[in-house]
């Protein structure tokens, strides 16, 4: 590494990648925020995804968005216009730098090639394989050979090779009133009067392999029932089916609203934000809990090992199996044990410890 590469004080218009998912956008909040700390006045655009651009209201610290989905990661694009075209995007910008992004099972020189043919001087990103003029400086990616760390530390560790951190490193979510006031609205039609203090079970996932089964959570809800809380139901509109199913199969005393398909995002948060506890699959609402600090009861799938809810009070649960980390989308058993393998009565133990916990703190 060269000293200049090494030094980043200088850089004022930085471009951020981060092409995967909602969730991967969140987990990397606290080094974008390292990244403005460093320099009051830097000027941040985030290049995301179409699923990771629509935080863009609720990011602290980015200043601009570009929407693109990567023809090398799993989305539904086609053809190869968008990708020529975005090269003379992000070169019109005349960045100063550019941080790319990634877990350990992606390749950040896909992207760094198209940092450096649009002129970019700067670009920071992990890689195994020698990257020579395309990334300066180069941190090498050990993982997984030399263990795995969380997501977050992953990218704070990535910027902090150029000498930017922050010691705020929580996960960042903006909430409004604007969207809690709609939010109070959709609830009253709903039957909800009350202006928090619910349970939120988000039952859905967007991968097969990170659900847990709708007859287990239908029991463990039920098994809450001695609590008097509310039980919000959340999903998207595809998966309405699914909350009708877990509904249908709640105990007939229990206090239990669907709300599949009826918020948009910063609606959503604000019902995390406001509720005591959430009980979900280990997707986005739990990184979501984490930046607005709800206690998450998170049902985790052993697919891998590095996104699990991050500074935030918590329970993780799942069932140890011979095939864990299998970073499939779908369960290649055909049975997600590792997640059905955990007992409804489990869900609901955890679910009351840590509404016990986290009330004696408040």
């Amino acid at each position: 590494m060269t000293t200049s590469a090494m030094d980043w004080s200088d850089a004022q218009n930085i471009l951020c990648v981060r092409l995967d998912n909602m969730g991967d956008v969140l987990m990397t909040t606290p080094a974008i925020r390292a990244i403005k700390a460093a320099r009051a006045q830097r000027h941040l655009t985030l290049m995301a995804s179409a699923s990771g651009a629509v935080l863009r209201p609720h990011l602290a610290g980015v200043d601009d968005l570009i929407v693109y989905d990567a023809a090398w990661v799993k989305n539904d694009s086609s053809g190869n216009e968008a990708d020529r075209a975005i090269i003379d995007t992000l070169a019109a910008r005349q960045f100063d730098a550019a941080v790319i992004f990634t877990v350990f099972s992606q390749s950040a020189l896909p992207a760094a090639l198209m940092c450096h043919l649009a002129g970019i001087p700067r670009i920071l990103a992990h890689a195994r394989e020698n990257p020579y003029r395309l990334l300066n400086p180069w941190v090498r990616d050990t993982e997984p050979q030399s263990g795995i760390r969380h997501e977050v530390q992953r990218q704070l560790d990535l910027v902090a090779a150029v000498g930017m951190a922050c010691s705020n490193t929580r996960l960042s979510f903006k909430t409004c009133e604007a969207d809690r006031l709609a939010l109070r609205t959709i609830l009253r039609r709903h039957g909800v009067d009350a202006p928090g203090g619910w349970i939120v079970a988000h039952c859905g996932a967007t991968a097969e392999s990170r659900r847990y089964g709708a007859a287990g959570f239908a029991r463990a809800l039920s098994l809450l029932q001695q609590q008097g809380r509310t039980v919000l139901l959340t999903g998207t509109e595809a998966e309405r089916g699914l909350i009708q199913t877990i509904r249908g199969r709640c105990a007939p005393g229990l206090a239990v609203v669907d709300l599949a398909g009826c918020l948009s995002l910063g609606q959503f948060a604000c019902l995390i934000e406001d509720a005591d506890l959430l009980i979900s699959n280990n997707t986005g609402p739990v990184h979501i809990a984490a930046a607005v600090q709800t206690p998450v009861v998170d049902l985790y799938a052993l697919t891998n090992p590095q996104h699990t809810p991050w500074q935030v009070p918590h329970r993780l649960l799942s069932h140890d199996v011979p095939c864990k980390y299998c970073y499939r989308s779908v369960c290649p058993q055909g049975d997600n044990a590792c997640l059905n393998g955990v007992a409804p009565e489990a869900v609901a133990r955890a679910a009351c410890e840590l509404l016990e916990e986290t009330a004696c703190t408040l």
